[in-house]
């Protein structure tokens, strides 16, 4: 599946499900050699920066937020070609999801108060200071003030 078709099925779909798709997309391109606990961190990141508002009104919005998450650092044409992957990917979005629809007493929190990552294979950006909250598989996850 292209980066493209996601993000318009995304378009097209009612708002609950298209933000499904995109926050199962962006645990594909983001972290899908990573162990379920980074996959499932990768995703808090995202549902925890639409919560507050600050980053886009929707999953989708802050996922497709310029220069924030993959799908708008890859050429839209980026096939993501595998399956297994894939659905594993849509099987922790859906988790995750369910998960933050608890009441936040009752959620699980794998990066509690972290909205910010990077993966060790990148640059360290400039807001990477001190120490990070946690570090699982290949990325290191922050919270930035």
């Amino acid at each position: 599946m292209k980066i493209s078709f996601l993000l318009w099925l995304a378009s097209i779909l009612p708002q609950p499900v298209a933000d499904r798709a995109c926050l199962a997309g962006t645990i594909y391109l983001e972290a899908r050699s990573e162990p379920v606990a980074g996959q499932l961190a990768v995703a808090e990141v995202a549902l925890r920066r639409a919560e507050s508002g600050q980053w886009g009104n929707s999953v989708c919005s802050v996922l497709t937020a310029p220069g924030q998450f993959a799908f708008t650092l890859l050429p839209p044409g980026y096939v993501m070609s595998e399956a297994d992957a894939l659905q594993r990917s849509w099987a922790i979005a859906n988790v995750a999801m369910t998960m933050w629809s608890l009441p936040e007493p009752l959620r699980y929190s794998v990066v509690p108060k972290a909205d910010h990552f990077y993966a060790s294979n990148t640059p360290m950006p400039p807001w990477a200071k001190g120490y990070p909250l946690a570090r699982i598989g290949e990325h290191s996850f922050y919270r930035v003030d």
